[in-house]
């Protein structure tokens, strides 16, 4: 009997439809960031060197990336637009600071990686190499902007700066320019950007190793003429993407670190959650596999199986035996911050009726997902770069195979990085600035929950319809992005024998 109520409830139904289509989008966007990154890097190989692996590399991994950055483009489109429909209560409170970042990255960085990428996929031949080749540079560098810009929005819901609750309008405003010089310099932001900058990296490379891999197992196998193949021209191109795997897991694994220290200060329910404490404790273990979730009294605790002595203590201040605040302790510090913030209170009312805990077992475990597949993936590459060193080809067609169905692994655990990162927000949609709620700073007022984000005027059976039809096109979208990105792989490499510069030739990258 509680099923239909919740159904039509259209707060729930309203996050079942952002966290969709956000995950939905973000399956594309690190390979889109990356593996423009690398196109730009292989082609700069085929400019300096004239080497046509890197000319057959360029054209055949280009022809990936333009897949992924239409499909892309598409399922991008309707977040903007939840914005003011299902979330217009969000979209009054912040709209004078939320909608700055996201004009810029639409009218700069997004303008910029289209023009530029559209002059690449036609100047073949029309252009000279130089400013073809500078186009790819450009196009990669808009695509990396144009996550500066929507992680910096993001960051800023994360933790608000350069801002000020007014309550004759109530809403939150920015606080003119210096507000917003603090907003695009928000230390969430570096960690944040950089964290998904070497995470498209890693992405891309491991789509690069793993496509290449399974190509060189396939062509060993064809005889002589395929074994040249495999030798000479996919082998590199495997040891590249390797490389480029690896320095991005290093990259990402070094800032994901740091990133965590920050949320500890900031965000400290959310990694409380994630990292099982539910007391505050000195020496914190870290919980490897547990169910259930830390309780607001002395009732019980979760269920742990393994645990690390000293651990959580070291991923959240660097020492094994720092004190780490408990989910418990952090509730009962919530609950007197916010019941002394004027503009909580005046709201929300009293804060100890609310429970500040996010979803436990999702929280705890994609955060586990999103750390392991990137350590599997990282072993993957020097896999690839120690079976590939010297003369040698690995010839298993299962290593091939699994080599393939290991590209999959930094997308899963991408997605997961963001289901941990919103997730792990709530009950917030605009999470408090702590230090300035608690020094009674101007921006400490600047918060809003997330329930009272959602459109009130509209019907929850109409936000049902709407997630209904946006999962099942997205869903159609996605098959067709695996069966074209499927069909081309398979396809591999074609070898002209002319030049590609020709005039005859202009069109043979125009798809």
């Amino acid at each position: 009997m509680t099923v239909l109520p919740v159904a039509l409830d259209g707060v729930f139904l309203a996050r079942w439809q952002f966290g969709i289509t956000t995950v939905y989008h973000f399956i594309q966007v690190p390979l889109t960031i990356g593996l423009g990154l690398l196109v730009a890097i292989m082609q700069t190989k085929w400019h300096r060197s004239g080497s046509e692996v890197w000319l057959n590399a360029t054209r055949f991994f280009g022809k990936l990336f333009l897949i992924n950055f239409a499909l892309g483009v598409a399922t991008g489109i309707v977040q903007e637009f939840q914005f003011g429909m299902n979330w217009s209560e969000y979209s009054r409170f912040v709209g004078d600071i939320f909608g700055a970042p996201l004009a810029v990255e639409a009218l700069l960085a997004f303008f910029l990686e289209s023009t530029f990428l559209g002059m690449w996929i036609f100047g073949w031949g029309r252009v000279s190499k130089a400013v073809h080749l500078t186009s790819i540079w450009l196009a990669a560098i808009g695509s990396i902007l144009s996550a500066l810009w929507i992680l910096g929005a993001n960051s800023w819901m994360q933790h608000p700066v350069g801002t000020f609750f007014n309550p004759e309008t109530g809403r939150a405003e920015l606080d003119g320019t210096g507000g917003f010089i603090e907003v695009v310099t928000n230390p969430v932001l570096f960690w944040s950007f950089t964290h998904v900058f070497f995470t498209s990296v890693f992405t891309a490379g491991t789509f690069v190793a793993g496509i290449s891999l399974w190509w060189i197992t396939r062509a060993a196998a064809a005889g002589d003429e395929g074994e040249r193949e495999a030798r000479n021209i996919w082998k590199p191109i495997a040891k590249f993407g390797a490389v480029a795997l690896l320095i991005g897991g290093v990259g990402t694994a070094t800032t994901g670190h740091f990133q965590g220290v920050e949320i500890v200060e900031l965000q400290p329910m959310k990694m409380a959650v994630a990292e099982g404490i539910c007391v505050d404790t000195e020496g914190a273990a870290f919980t490897v596999a547990g169910f259930g979730e830390c309780p607001l009294d002395d009732s019980g605790d979760m269920t742990r199986f393994v645990t690390v002595p000293g651990l959580a203590s070291f991923l959240s201040h660097n020492s094994f035996s720092a004190e780490v605040q408990g989910v418990r302790d952090i509730q009962d510090r919530m609950v007197d911050m916010l019941n002394n913030n004027e503009s909580f209170t005046s709201r929300y009312g009293d804060a100890s009726q609310y429970d500040f805990r996010p979803p436990s077992m999702p929280t705890f475990w994609s955060f586990r997902v999103m750390v392991t597949l990137g350590f599997v993936s990282m072993i993957t590459g020097l896999v690839i770069l120690f079976g590939l060193r010297g003369d040698k080809l690995l010839r298993n067609k299962t290593v091939g195979t699994l080599a393939l169905w290991s590209v999959a692994f930094p997308f899963i655990g991408a997605s997961a990085g963001w289901i941990f990162t919103e997730i792990g927000r709530q009950p917030w949609v605009v999470y408090p600035n702590l230090a300035g709620a608690l020094n009674q700073d101007p921006v400490g007022g600047v918060l809003q929950m997330t329930s009272y984000a959602a459109s009130g005027a509209v019907p929850g059976g109409t936000v049902l319809t709407s997630l209904i039809l946006f999962t099942v096109l997205y869903g159609g979208l996605g098959v067709i992005w695996f069966i074209l990105m499927r069909r081309f792989v398979l396809e591999g490499m074609h070898f002209p024998s002319h030049d590609e510069s020709d005039e005859d030739s202009t069109l043979a990258f125009a798809y």
